[in-house]
């Protein structure tokens, strides 16, 4: 058996598909961002600007949170040991699970290695625990909830996304005695989109739903503190479960749910992702707390961070590029075709020192491929009128369309049919 081959095979589709992933060599500078050092090679180097990062706010070089890690780790060291149910946890970690807890306004929170594992978690182990439970699942979830929802073996129904009057009808279906879990996200990362949080909520109090959200792109950005969508419609305390992320607004690592203590106690006492995990180390879970007690009490970086995603938005689609309309701090800019949006994203780079990921299949459906940008409080607006001047370049040098009917993409792929979408994001 050629097992080499396989392997190689299997890569070499993604190849002829122009799907296959390259990951840029960058060299992030703190106290430079969103400027950082990209390596072509061995000894080639220059720098250029990131357009696409998560670090939505620019919390990963903050002082307060570099300076959390480095005096945590001078005292602690760097690793946690292993994980808590042989080594014991570590006081930073407590700390940042109360400060969670607090950001939410719930009893509890659970902290995981990464937002990824914190879905699929949570997910598959409360619908275990639940007899005859029903998941109901959002069309465009994230594959971390996708998984979650897979491995734990119980009934799955998919709704159209964002569509309440089917999320009604398959509650209905169910009765308001079977067990139901609604699992939804808060930002929609590909398409910037917000769930109709307060309907669903409705909806699943009507019905006797627990309602689980996923707020990662959301936690740090959103709400008078930065606890998300749900704390900036006033809807916290009447979400059960709610997940998020260190890894964005935050600036750090790390994932978590912060829910009633049962729940909490459920999830620590039943998840194998969990118990037979190694614990965030000491330093990392300083560096999170701090920059969650910052936000908590700035809203600087909050309205920095919205000026200049309005500001992107404005200045790309006064430049006639296709950007499609969203309500958050997420710009995807189509160009519906695997090829050229590799080739845009590189010419880009090449060129103009800008360094933008294409977005292919299957993180979004064919012929929406796109170039997903993330404007940061850091992007100054000069930044913003370069990157229209090098976008407005690449699109004339490779003949992309410009008349992109952006408002009706997502309308064109829920109307496909496909409610089994695999979705990845980021």
């Amino acid at each position: 058996m050629d097992y080499r081959g396989i392997f190689e095979d299997a890569v070499d589709v993604l190849r002829q598909e122009k799907r296959y992933r390259v990951f840029a060599d960058l060299e992030r500078v703190a106290g430079n961002f969103p400027r950082a050092i990209y390596r072509d090679g061995a000894d080639n180097s220059r720098e250029i600007t990131i357009w696409c990062s998560n670090d939505y706010l620019g919390m990963a070089q903050h002082p307060k949170v570099v300076g959390a890690m480095q005096a945590t780790a001078g005292n602690m060291g760097v690793g946690a040991g292993g994980t808590r149910n042989i080594s014991g946890t570590n006081r930073p970690l407590v700390e940042l699970e109360r400060s969670l807890a607090d950001l939410h306004r719930k009893e509890a929170a659970l902290i995981f290695t990464s937002g990824f594992v914190s879905n699929e978690a949570a997910i598959s182990t409360l619908a275990r625990l639940i007899p005859n439970c029903l998941i109901l699942s959002d069309q465009l979830n994230h594959a971390s909830m996708i998984a979650g929802v897979r491995q734990s073996g119980m009934q799955k129904q998919i709704f159209r996304h964002n569509d309440m009057a089917h999320l009604r009808d398959l509650l209905e279906a169910a009765g308001k005695e079977r067990p139901k879990l609604i699992v939804f996200e808060s930002v929609y990362s590909m398409d910037g989109d917000v769930a109709p949080i307060r309907e669903i909520v409705e909806l699943a109090e009507e019905f006797g739903a627990l309602t689980y959200v996923d707020e990662v792109h959301a936690v740090g950005m959103y709400g008078p503190r930065g606890g998300g969508i749900c704390e900036r419609e006033g809807l916290s305390h009447r979400i059960d479960i709610i997940e998020g992320t260190l890894a964005k607004g935050f600036g750090t690592m790390g994932g978590y749910v912060a829910a009633g203590k049962p729940i909490i106690d459920a999830i620590r006492s039943y998840a194998p992702e969990f118990i037979f995990t190694t614990a965030l180390p000491p330093a990392l879970c300083a560096a999170a707390r701090a920059s969650i007690e910052h936000l908590k009490v700035s809203g600087d970086e909050r309205a920095a961070h919205q000026r200049q995603a309005v500001e992107t938005k404005r200045v790309l689609g006064a430049a006639g590029l296709p950007v499609m309309p969203t309500e958050t701090h997420i710009v995807p800019l189509i160009v519906g075709d695997a090829r050229l949006c590799k080739a845009a994203s590189d010419l880009l780079l090449e060129k103009h020192n800008i360094y933008i990921q294409p977005i292919n299949y299957p993180t979004v459906p064919k012929g929406t491929e796109r170039l997903r940008i993330t404007p940061t409080p850091l992007h100054s607006d000069e930044m913003i009128a370069g990157l229209r001047d090098a976008l407005v370049s690449v699109w004339a040098t490779l003949d992309l369309p410009k008349d992109i009917d952006t408002s009706q993409l997502t309308a064109k792929m829920l109307n496909s049919g496909d409610l089994t979408l695999p979705t990845i994001g980021g």
